[in-house]
Formats: structure tokens, sequence, C-alpha cells
């Protein structure tokens, strides 16, 4: 176990309304995240997983910040942004670009929280779910966006958690 059940600071649902209860599901694994990152160093958090798959923890918070940064300044907010780290050059670039240097590590991390920062504004101005951005030229609901985020962050964590078993045993979280 990588904390005391005590100080886990994930709620234990109990939300009241929809707005509570989606962005209380996405806080929790945003931080289910970082707590299967905690007490990494560069070398273990570009650790990759098998051959040929280039899947590794840091890869994943490169990637996550790529998502948070596509859904909330692009889709919703309408910003012109420039990806941080895909290219059409290489669109694996949040993966391929994963590599064990500190500097690279604590990048990838303040890109993540900024990232997450302005989605948390984002969300915290809007005056309710239904607000719309434009997806490939569609319309969709904040409510949407949220609930994939929810979606994107579950299915990278079970990533995460075989990822983190291959590099120290560590499980669970």
């Amino acid at each position: 176990m990588f904390l005391d059940p005590d100080e886990d600071p994930r709620s234990e649902g109990g939300f009241v309304g929809e707005r509570a209860t989606i962005l209380g599901y996405l806080r929790d694994q945003r931080l289910t995240f970082e707590m299967k990152c905690a007490g990494l160093d560069a070398e273990g958090m570009a650790r990759r997983s098998v051959e040929p798959s280039n899947l590794s923890l840091l890869g994943l918070v490169r990637h996550l910040a790529g998502v948070e940064q596509v859904w909330f300044r692009r889709v919703m907010a309408g910003e012109d942004i420039t990806r941080h780290y895909r290219t059409p050059e290489d669109p694996n670039g949040d993966f391929n670009g994963a590599v064990p240097d500190p500097k690279v590590v604590a990048q990838a991390w303040d890109t993540w929280r900024t990232e997450v920062a302005f989605a948390e504004r984002f969300v915290e101005q809007a005056p309710d779910l239904g607000v719309t951005g434009t997806d490939d030229g569609e319309p969709i609901e904040l409510r949407e966006v949220l609930v994939h985020m929810i979606e994107e962050y579950a299915r990278h964590n079970g990533h995460a958690d075989f990822l983190r078993e291959r590099i120290d045993g560590r499980v669970g979280q």
C-alpha cells in the first residue's frame, strides 16, 4: 500500500448533485494517477512496459497533459493551441520523448499540473455543465468532456497499475 488509508486524499463518494459527483470522481482519478507515480525517480518514471511498447508512466504524464490541453483549451475554450509533445512528424511524441532525465520529468509534471489547473478554472467558471464547445465541428457539452476525462484517467490508471508493479512491485491505490 502506498498511503495509510487515513492519509488518502481521495474522497469516499457521497457527492450531492451532478456537478459535484462528476468533479469529485475526476479529482479522485487525477489523484490516483499522481499516487501511482509517487516516489519514483526519472529512471522509474521513464521505464518502458515491455518491448515493443513505448508505454511508461512518464509517457502517461505527458499524454494526459495533452489530453487535458486538447479537451479544455481547444475543444471547450476554443483556443488555437500547439500540442505540448505531439507533432505531425512525431504523433507519439508524448511517449517517444519520455526519457529518463529529471528535467524532462519535472517539466512533464509542471505541464500536467498547468493543464489540470486550467481545466479546473474553466469548469469552475462555467455556469453549468451544459456549456458547449466544439469538437471537429460538432457541439459537445462540458458534462460529456468531464465524463470522458474520468474514462481516460480510469483507463490509464489501469496501465499505471501494471507499470508501477513492473518497476518496484507496488500495487494498489
